[in-house]
């Protein structure tokens, strides 16, 4: 089974793929969300999800540093909304907290440039998503 990691910000949608026996995550693609067209963007993700035949979500929570949802988490929660009122798939929260900060630590780490780590970023947040969930279940 196959699932899909998303980290989903305001300009852009970090993906992560798990392998078919859902053992690892592997980055897929940082999407460019379309300015002001959820739509579009619903429609893009419905694309990438039947085209690797995902039959799970997993999506990254940005909750409150005191373990409380605000208005990102609110955000994040009315997009996955509409994106499965087009067609139902599971989904799992995972709390993502300290993603984006784990992963651009790892990119430091790796002596990645500013320019390279702003373009891989969201989907290595996803890989942590993803891999947290994996590893949990």
């Amino acid at each position: 089974m196959r699932i899909m990691a998303l980290d989903v910000g305001e300009k852009r949608i970090g993906i992560a793929l798990s392998d078919a026996l859902g053992i690892t995550a592997q980055p897929l693609m940082t999407y460019n969300r379309a300015k002001d067209n959820r739509k579009e963007d619903i429609q893009g993700l419905w694309e990438l999800i039947k085209k690797h035949e995902v039959e799970k979500l997993v999506v990254g929570l940005p909750k409150n540093m005191n373990n409380t949802l605000g208005f990102k988490a609110e955000e994040v929660q009315n997009f996955i909304k509409a994106l499965v009122a087009v067609e139902d798939i599971p989904v799992e929260w995972v709390d993502e907290r300290l993603t984006t900060v784990s992963a651009e630590r790892t990119l430091l780490e790796a002596d990645v440039s500013r320019k390279k780590r702003k373009a891989v970023i969201d989907k290595m947040a996803a890989v942590l998503i993803l891999q947290t969930y994996l590893e949990s279940h």
